[in-house]
């Protein structure tokens, strides 16, 4: 716990007015993020970049959906870093080296249909995973070990 030892009255009364005016102008949600976005956590700018989303929708129900798009992306390398059941989303970075924040956000349509909301502040970054993901669940192979196997061969 943080300790302040304040002598003066009048030095209590700053501190209390400062931090009840960063507490209540910013929120407490946005405390709350603070330190999400200091250690690059935070999923709000992938909900804010959702109007530029990649969408596409799946002939699956939303919990088969979600479940085999966390199996893709674990096939695929990628580093979870959120999930939230609550906003129906999951926030990767395109791996544990690059942390190119990318969010998969759910919206169930209709009993057996599923919309996949692809967003990033990146345009690569969401093309990719949207590519590849929305390619394996439609049971195709991952259109990414086409380009590795050919660069493989050519060595």
């Amino acid at each position: 716990m943080i300790k302040f030892k304040v002598k003066s009255l009048k030095s209590k009364i700053s501190l209390v007015s400062a931090l009840s005016l960063l507490f209540f102008a910013g929120g407490c949600s946005s405390l709350v993020n603070y330190p999400k976005r200091f250690l690059g956590l935070s999923t709000v700018e992938l909900e804010r970049q959702r109007a530029e989303a990649i969408s596409m929708v799946f002939s699956l129900d939303y919990p088969v959906c979600y479940a085999k798009t966390q199996d893709i992306l674990k096939e695929i390398g990628v580093y979870i870093y959120a999930k939230d059941n609550k906003k129906r989303m999951i926030a990767i970075y395109l791996s544990s080296e690059d942390t190119t924040p990318v969010g998969l956000f759910f919206k169930e349509i209709a009993v057996g249909k599923t919309e996949i909301e692809v967003s990033s502040p990146s345009i690569y970054g969401k093309e990719i995973i949207a590519k590849r993901v929305f390619t394996m669940l439609e049971g195709l192979p991952d259109p990414m070990k086409k380009i590795e196997k050919g660069n493989e061969q050519n060595k």
